[in-house]
């Protein structure tokens, strides 16, 4: 019998298998295809990144950041400017930051499996019996608890019946050839409820991408998105963005860490930093030999990440406001900033009012 199953390899998942098997337990991971393919998340991230992985910046880099150009307009529209006087930001090799961290969870003890799909996983009060399809059919494992990391549409989250997300976006991303090393991205705020945004990638081509409600026309906006720019994108691709989290994200002897738990900032959809933080929560705590320590991972990643999340549904409902607000608002604060891109508490720091008293 295994201490935990994880299911899916992404950040989450490989961060929470490594920390785990660090600690002495006996973990094996299951990911349903290839780690990191299909790509469908974007590769911008905070430089709070390189904390997570181990000499990887030379492997994964593509561009630094310094700003972000917002727009209430499509391509060549008017642009409010946020910017530091230091990187703030990098674009980076998402589908090897998958495969980077995956490697870190196999050199700690972690047993990393590809091409495993879950099919069934049902919990009782001895433990989890999680039923794999491989190579050679459906195989029956058994395990003290399983670890739902499989992303948005999270197999063990449905298997449980664990609360659903508040809401899942559906985002496209698709990549151009151009070169470009700016420092500064591009959002438009012209999508209902969210954004479209352009991303720099240095040598590696730009990243166009935008966000809708469900119900609404995701891939005819982002062709329209993209033709304003006057671009043509490939190795497009597509998905849900979890928004939320629900209220519980633990069963019985079960848990849900990153896009399964919704553990992700409303204002952007971005989970890497967020999910891989809740994992290291869910290392601590949890004791696979007690089903109590479940509680302790729900207050300790809630207690960590609350105020960030609900912040950021504040600064998303601005994303709603009518548009001679937005600008008004946009005006009010453009310029200097000293805000951290996924820490929207830093709104309120010392550097951020620093930051807008200097331009007084």
């Amino acid at each position: 019998m295994y201490d935990v199953v994880v299911v899916g390899a992404g950040p989450a998942g490989s961060r929470y298998a490594r920390q785990a098997a660090s600690r002495g337990l006996d973990v094996v991971v299951f990911e349903q295809g290839e780690i990191g393919k299909p790509l469908a998340c974007s590769g911008h991230v905070s430089t709070d990144i390189w904390e997570f992985t181990e000499d990887a910046r030379d492997e994964l880099f593509q561009n630094e950041i310094s700003g972000a150009r917002f727009h209430t307009g499509g391509p060549g529209s008017q642009d409010h400017p946020f910017y530091k006087d230091e990187v703030i930001s990098n674009v980076i090799d998402r589908v090897g930051l998958d495969k980077h961290l995956a490697g870190l969870a196999r050199d700690a003890g972690a047993d990393v499996r590809e091409a495993h799909s879950v099919v069934g996983v049902t919990e009782d009060r001895d433990g989890v019996t999680v039923e794999v399809r491989g190579d050679d059919g459906v195989e029956t494992h058994r395990a003290k608890m399983v670890a739902g990391c499989d992303g948005p549409k999270s197999r063990v989250r449905r298997e449980l019946d664990l609360p659903e997300p508040d809401e899942l976006l559906h985002g496209v991303l698709g990549f151009s050839d151009e070169v470009d090393h700016g420092d500064f991205v591009d959002v438009h705020l012209t999508v209902p409820r969210f954004f479209a945004w352009r991303i720099p990638r240095g040598e590696a081509g730009v990243e166009y991408g935008l966000a809708v409600p469900p119900g609404d026309d995701a891939r005819g906006r982002f062709e329209e998105f993209v033709d304003g720019y006057g671009v043509e994108t490939d190795h497009r691709c597509s998905g849900l963005i979890p928004i939320g989290p629900p209220k519980r994200v633990t069963g019985r002897r079960s848990f849900l860490i990153g896009d399964a738990a919704a553990q992700t900032k409303p204002f952007t959809g971005g989970g890497i930093r967020y999910g891989m933080t809740a994992a290291d929560h869910a290392a601590r705590e949890i004791d696979p030999e007690d089903p109590a320590t479940l509680g302790e991972y729900e207050r300790a990643w809630r207690d960590d990440l609350r105020q960030e999340i609900r912040l950021g549904h504040a600064v998303r409902a601005g994303y709603s406001a009518p548009e001679p607000i937005q600008k008004a608002g946009m005006k009010a604060f453009e310029g200097e900033i000293g805000v951290h891109m996924d820490r929207p508490t830093t709104l309120f720091s010392r550097e951020q009012l620093a930051a807008l008293f200097s331009r007084s």
